[in-house]
């Protein structure tokens, strides 16, 4: 390098250093630029907050953060720790499908059914007129799973299915309707990034498939690509499905007593064990933390339920249920608060499927039966004591599907299937009658051996004459007992099949609107406890009937009736007025008919016995 070279580069990095001197911003301007540069900082993170923020409430709502769509995506989207990162943004989309059973809309923000309204069902006109009974909605409902992405960093990533955009694929198109057999499948695919675009090879997928006429929907969730990606988010060998639902009001309750109704207490959670029997959680508050194999899971309504079924042998591995009553919770509106943490199975494998269905539909024992799963036990028919299963199973049931196939009106229906049940059981009452007779026949030989045995310790002399007594009559003690016994089963069973039988759900009868529920004919402007808010005019003609039945037989058995039996025989109609006011019209009206046969039977027996 000779001397013109070295003079010629440091004259050219002196001109550089003058340059960059002469130009360097002064120190307002380097302040300035600090300033700016924070600005954008804190905007940055303020815009992750808030985004946090909308998120959380979504699920805690159930309403989805508003994400306005836009061509370009923002660096902040961009996630390099997050393989879903480019699914954060997007537009909503919904797409339509009607069956003979639900109208159902899919979202692709969470690749969900953001709302599944059955057909054929309306909730209760004193509620809202003409509206659809609803199992899914995106305004009180949350449904979505839980998973944990290896990053590419040390850390994982947890990842919510609501907070992402998946892409709709269907069969149908928009607003198509399938009936009978016919088939529909929606499936929702949320993609890993591949930089800005989505690798179409690699995907988590909610797969839906209907059939035209049923309420079981085979449900499928795919992991397709996603070995060495996708983990338990607990490091448990399972996926996460968080199910919740802020449960509302499809039926009519009586003012001040909605804790009280059927709704309210026939509304709780309910699952199936492999290889033991359906329980469910608490009836008020509680909570069931279950670490054995379950095959199936239910929210139960009243008369309404939405179940999530395994498949091909496949069980829940654990889960986390909770049903609660919030303090704050609008009870005419809103019944009870129901959670589930589910631990569906999972393995690591290039791709793996979780099969399974989805019940959505009305709690009929005939329907629920058929699928063979024990789904009939969320239908309430007193499965804890076995004679009143049995009557409500092999009784009630298939003469009550009988007389329907006439289309009969449901209160004549009701009508012929107590007389029915009664004549059944009048030989029995017959012979009960024979027996008092003969028991009033020889009433005075009864009490001239109570004479002639007048000591204590001549009471098993005394027993043994009056047996041999009761021999020579004819008469046998048990036969005043055994209609008894066999009623009180029956009595029971109808106590809780009337209530429950979706079959009688706005049905009217009469001035009953609806059977499955209370008749009112005067609304009172205030609550009287333990009564309610109306008056039934179905409780009060059974209370009545049951008044005259209670005189009569107190005139045929006053000379051993025990005096202060006579008041507490008027007592229980009018404890039996304030404790059924509130319940169904059915009921009511069946324990009416009931009482007027058995007077009826025992005016006709009593006039031809002597």
């Amino acid at each position: 390098m000779d001397r013109n070279t070295v003079t010629g580069l440091i004259l050219m990095f002196v001109v550089i250093a003058v340059f960059a001197w002469w130009n360097a911003p002064s120190a307002e301007e380097r302040e300035q630029m600090i300033r700016e540069q924070q600005e954008q900082r804190i905007a940055a993170e303020l815009q992750r907050v808030q985004d946090s923020l909308a998120l959380v409430y979504a699920v805690e709502t159930g309403h989805a953060p508003s994400v306005q769509p836009t061509d370009e995506r923002p660096e902040i989207v961009r996630d390099e720790q997050n393989f879903f990162s480019n699914s954060l943004v997007g537009e909503k989309q919904t797409k339509t499908l009607i069956t003979d059973k639900f109208t159902v809309d899919f979202s692709n923000l969470g690749g969900t059914m953001s709302r599944v309204s059955l057909n054929d069902f309306l909730v209760s006109p004193h509620i809202a007129e003409n509206k659809h009974v609803t199992l899914f909605d995106n305004e009180w409902h949350n449904f979505f799973i839980e998973f944990a992405v290896n990053a590419r960093t040390v850390n994982q990533r947890i990842i919510r299915t609501y907070e992402y955009f998946f892409e709709i694929t269907s069969n149908f198109q928009d607003g198509a309707v399938i009936t009978g057999d016919q088939t529909a499948e929606v499936a929702m695919r949320l993609f890993l990034n591949d930089g800005y675009d989505l690798d179409r090879s690699r995907y988590v997928e909610f797969l839906y498939r209907f059939r035209g006429n049923e309420y079981m929907i085979d449900f499928q969730i795919n992991f397709v690509g996603m070995a060495g990606i996708v983990e338990p988010a607990t490091g448990a060998n399972t996926i996460d499905l968080h199910w919740n639902a802020v449960l509302p009001r499809n039926e009519r309750a009586s003012a001040g007593n909605e804790a009280r109704s059927f709704e309210n207490t026939n509304t709780g959670i309910f699952f199936k064990p492999n290889n033991a029997r359906v329980d469910r959680v608490s009836r008020g508050d509680g909570e069931e933390r279950i670490n054995t194999p379950v095959n199936w899971v239910a929210f139960r309504h009243h008369f309404f339920t939405s179940a999530l079924i395994m498949k091909d042998n496949n069980s829940i591995v654990n889960a986390n249920l909770t049903n609660s009553t919030d303090p704050n919770l609008d009870r005419a509106n809103y019944v009870r608060t129901l959670d589930a943490l589910i631990g569906l199975p999972y393995r690591s494998e290039p791709n793996h499927s979780i099969n399974m269905k989805l019940y959505l539909g009305p709690n009929s024992f005939s329907i629920l039966s058929s699928y063979n799963l024990d789904l009939e036990r969320l239908v309430p028919l007193g499965w804890g004591f076995f004679l009143m299963q049995w009557v409500n199973r092999f009784a009630v049931i298939p003469v009550f599907n009988f007389l329907q196939g006439f289309n009969l009106n449901y209160g004549i229906i009701i009508l012929i299937l107590t007389v029915l049940l009664k004549l059944v059981l009048a030989p029995l009452t017959l012979k009960s009658w024979i027996s008092a007779a003969k028991m009033k026949v020889v009433r005075p030989e009864v009490e001239e051996l109570n004479k002639k045995f007048p000591k204590p310790e001549q009471a098993m002399e005394k027993q043994k004459a009056v047996m041999a007594l009761y021999r020579k009559a004819g008469i046998n003690q048990l036969a005043g007992c055994i209609p008894m016994l066999l009623q009180f089963p029956i009595l029971i069973a109808m106590f809780r099949f009337f209530p429950n039988s979706i079959e009688l759900r706005q049905q009217p009868f009469l001035w009953a609107d609806d059977l499955s529920t209370y008749d009112s004919i005067i609304n009172l402007p205030f609550n009287i406890p333990f009564y309610g808010a109306h008056i039934s005019l179905f409780a009060i003609m059974m209370a009545v009937s049951n008044v005259f039945y209670t005189r009569m037989t107190m005139r045929q058995n006053a000379s051993t009736m025990m005096p202060g039996m006579k008041t507490m025989m008027y007592f229980m109609p009018i404890m039996l007025l304030m404790f059924l006011n509130s319940f169904s019209s059915a009921l009511n009206y069946y324990y009416f008919v009931s009482t007027c046969m058995t007077f009826l039977i025992t005016w006709v027996t009593g006039r031809f016995i002597n």
